[in-house]
């Protein structure tokens, strides 16, 4: 019993840090990360997500604000602040010697019948009613810090996920969506472009071109510069004599330059390399591409001034430092195939684009690829912009948010209100529902439906507002039939929600009841923890034997290992 009690304590913990940012009236929150970052924000993944929470059960409700960004996207917050008012009912019911299984069941039939009387009040939405989607869109914005810009923001959330769905579409990838952000300007200068967007700048050193009309684009993972000479050693490979030593792998570079003592071996070597990048530069050329993207490497320089040179003559636009993880999207949208070696680049691998050119936006330059002949692939691409990075990633998060908030509308296509008026209504159903049952599990229903008015409640003291005068008008309104009737919180009156364009996903709804519900039984059901705490021995095997090998005399040739290395203690 006191381990239950603790793990619902870490968690009501959690909930509750995170249950003033909830509402368009809720604070935000500074973060400091761990490499001296700072984040201001009011959305609970992130706030969860950038928390060092060491509880178990406490973990539990951060994944869980991850479960539903996945799901979701929106609801991030509502669904820990649900999940610990769960928590609390439980709590009550298991003083009350209800044993915690029957809780845990009865919780979880409560949220079935929750999801009924959801859809029961929803409105079934077209995807081609782009005001409704607009009004769900604000919705969602109306809690972040860019509320102000939700006029903005809203219509390239809408627009972006529209371009990439069908009539039949039952789900998008947001992937699809690129956002690009940059400093400078501000929040009103974010806009959606057709096409593909990079933040990389193109390569301008030797005078190379930034514009390319009739694009032939190819994406490559060498590099334009010469080889560097293999001059180091592996200390791994001293573990040959010893296949039973644990040992670290470390490699020992030396000053990783060659000696050239002769005019005539000098001139040589140049002329090796500048004849080694001259044919890659001709092979890039004989391909067709005028275009050509460089995987970022960390061994090697992606170019030098020779092969900017040569790029320059050949009439190439160049851009480097293309990321790893973006080689699989660029390659998905210019429709054209990442190249490894010099060998492979040939005219098939290529991809086609009517321009490519360097814009430039309140002094931040991207490169815009527009007109792409791919007709497999769909994307878009929106600038987001601002006047520091704190602004920039705010924006970005808040323009996600409206962006899955469309999405839930594609894959489950129907709104209700918002302000606490479903709450509201499946709490009084299910509290009338409750009366019909009998035994512990009518408790069980009735302590649900109160802790739904967790929602409403808070969004009233958030606000500055009386919740419990609110929230029992709210009621009381809600009994004699108005269904819509929510928290106005601009205003701080009880009014129709759907009057003010408050709109929100089903699915949002749904969602978060069902991963709340689904968490709060987990915990119920653990009634025992163990930590598994591992020996020396156990988490080094081969302990001994390393600082015994390492303690040996050390030759003239790995005059590099001066000290023995003693293994780490772990007690």
């Amino acid at each position: 019993m006191e381990v239950r009690l603790s793990n619902m304590t870490a968690a009501k913990a959690v909930a509750d840090a995170v249950r003033t940012s909830l509402g368009p009236r809720g604070m935000d929150k500074m973060i400091q990360t761990a490499q001296g970052e700072v984040i201001i924000t009011n959305d609970g993944a992130t706030i969860l997500k950038h928390m060092a929470v060491m509880h178990p059960a406490a973990r539990m409700l951060v994944d869980l604000s991850a479960a539903q960004d996945i799901e979701a996207g929106d609801g991030t917050t509502s669904v820990v602040v649900l999940a610990g008012s769960l928590l609390g009912a439980a709590e009550k019911l298991l003083g009350k010697g209800i044993h915690p299984t029957v809780v845990a069941e009865s919780f979880g039939r409560a949220a079935k019948k929750v999801v009924e009387y959801l859809e029961e009040m929803s409105t079934p939405v077209d995807l081609t009613d782009r005001e409704s989607l607009l009004k769900a869109a604000s919705t969602s914005l109306s809690s972040k810090i860019v509320s102000q810009y939700s006029t903005i923001l809203s219509p390239i959330a809408v627009d972006s996920v529209l371009r990439l769905v069908t009539p039949a579409s039952t789900n998008v990838d947001l992937r699809d969506v690129r956002i690009v952000k940059k400093v400078g300007g501000t929040i009103d200068d974010t806009e959606l472009m057709d096409g593909v967007l990079l933040h990389q700048n193109a390569i301008t050193q030797a005078g190379g071109p930034t514009r390319m009309e009739k694009a032939k684009i190819g994406i490559i993972q060498f590099q334009l510069s010469p080889p560097k000479p293999d001059v180091g050693f592996h200390l791994s490979s001293l573990l040959t004599s010893f296949p039973g030593a644990y040992l670290p792998v470390r490699l020992f570079q030396m000053d990783n330059q060659i000696v050239v003592t002769d005019y005539r071996q000098m001139d040589k070597i140049l002329k090796e390399e500048r004849l080694y990048i001259l044919n890659l530069c001709k092979a890039i050329k004989k391909s067709g591409c005028n275009v050509l993207l460089i995987q970022k490497s960390i061994l090697r320089d992606a170019t030098n001034e020779l092969s900017l040179a040569y790029l320059q003559k050949l009439k190439i636009l160049a851009v480097r430092d293309v990321e790893r993880d973006e080689i699989e999207f660029l390659a998905r949208s210019l429709g054209c195939k990442p190249i490894s070696d010099v060998e492979q680049m040939t005219a098939d691998k290529l991809g086609e684009a009517d321009l490519v050119e360097e814009i430039s936006r309140n002094g931040a330059k991207v490169i815009r690829v527009s007109g792409i002949k791919n007709p497999s692939g769909k994307t878009v691409s929106v600038l987001c912009t601002g006047a520091n990075s704190l602004v920039v990633e705010e924006s970005e998060r808040s323009l996600h948010d409206a962006l899955c908030v469309v999405r839930c509308l594609v894959k489950k296509r129907a709104l209700i209100a918002g302000g606490g008026a479903p709450e509201i209504h499946v709490s009084r159903l299910l509290a009338e529902y409750s009366t019909s049952l009998t035994g512990m599990e009518a408790y069980c229903f009735a302590a649900y439906a109160e802790a739904l008015e967790v929602i409403p409640t808070t969004l009233a003291e958030n606000a500055g507002l009386n919740p419990i005068a609110m929230v029992t008008e709210l009621r009381n309104r809600h009994a004699k039939g108005e269904r819509s009737a929510g928290i106005n919180v601009r205003k701080g009156v009880i009014s129709n929600i759907l009057e003010e364009n408050v709109l929100q996903p089903l699915l949002v709804s749904t969602s978060a009841i069902e991963l709340a519900t689904e968490t709060v039984g987990l915990l119920l059901r653990i009634d025992d923890y163990h930590r598994k705490v591992l020996s020396r021995r156990t988490a080094f095997p081969h302990a001994d034997q390393t600082f015994a090998f390492l303690a040996r005399p050390c030759s003239p040739h790995y005059s590099t290992l001066q000290q023995p290395v003693r293994a780490p203690t772990h007690t």
